[in-house]
């Protein structure tokens, strides 16, 4: 299978349709499109320590959730931000391709990983229009602190932001991978109780409380990062083989 064909294979189970406008994922970097690819590395974000793990591991791609070229490129130089990962995958002729918003829209992509991931039934979908890729659920009443304890075990983050405002308890929960600023009023209207997210703002927080909804941010990486071994099994269906790259750069001190 080549790199091309690689790409149009998983493009099928992820279509590009499912991807918001504004977004930039894809087939962004191919320096050899015939490229036979035997081995892909997995990873969130295609930063220099992953880059440098694709060539020490043979790979002959890179699959992230997050694209690497989002906002405009307006160079590519060696020591320069983005530069040293392209210019060392361009050099050993790996590509590199990612799937983003279409696999957060996709029914069991990333925010179904997230509600299994704790243990919530999939419920209905919740979004400004056009945007619908948040998901509902409801438990039992729960203390809110007991409930916001559970899910940073769950996701095994080390640190989360609570901002429960007034709310004591939860039981309708709306839930949003990544960076979830965007859903705390769409979760407000669908009369959820509180939004699980990655990470918000604190004007998001503020906001929240204004509209009687907690929030609860749980890290980025965290809320994503489960999206790997889903990444990783969808590549050796197709007789690839997939390394994972699950390091969070990003420390709590």
């Amino acid at each position: 299978m080549t790199v091309y064909e690689l790409y149009e294979a998983l493009s099928k189970e992820i279509p590009q349709e499912l991807s918001m406008p504004w977004d930039n994922d894809g087939l962004q970097l191919c320096p050899d499109p015939q490229r036979e690819v035997k081995k892909v590395l997995c990873a969130l974000d295609l930063t220099y320590e992953a880059a440098k793990l694709a060539v020490e591991n043979g790979c002959d791609a890179v699959m992230t959730h997050h694209p690497f070229m989002f906002a405009p490129v307006r160079s590519v130089r060696l020591g320069e931000g983005k530069g040293d990962a392209l210019l060392l995958l361009a050099k050993n002729g790996i590509s590199a391709m990612s799937f983003h918003t279409r696999y957060d829209a996709l029914d069991g992509g990333m925010n179904d990983m997230l509600c299994r991931a704790l243990g919530l039934e999939i419920g209905e979908r919740f979004g400004d229009k056009g945007e619908e890729i948040g998901r509902l659920s409801e438990i039992p009443e729960t203390d809110i602190r007991e409930f916001a304890a559970r899910v940073k075990k769950a996701l095994g983050a080390p640190v989360a932001l609570l901002s429960a405002g007034e709310k004591n308890t939860v039981k309708k929960i709306a839930l949003c991978g990544g960076d979830g600023k965007d859903f705390i009023i769409p979760a407000a209207r669908c009369g959820a109780d509180i939004l699980i997210t990655g990470r918000a703002s604190y004007n998001t927080a503020v906001e929240a409380q204004e509209h009687g909804i907690a929030l609860l941010e749980c890290g980025h990486f965290y809320t994503e990062v489960i999206c790997l071994p889903d990444f990783a099994a969808r590549l050796r269906e197709k007789g690839v083989e997939a390394v994972i790259y699950d390091k969070c750069e990003i420390e709590a001190v």
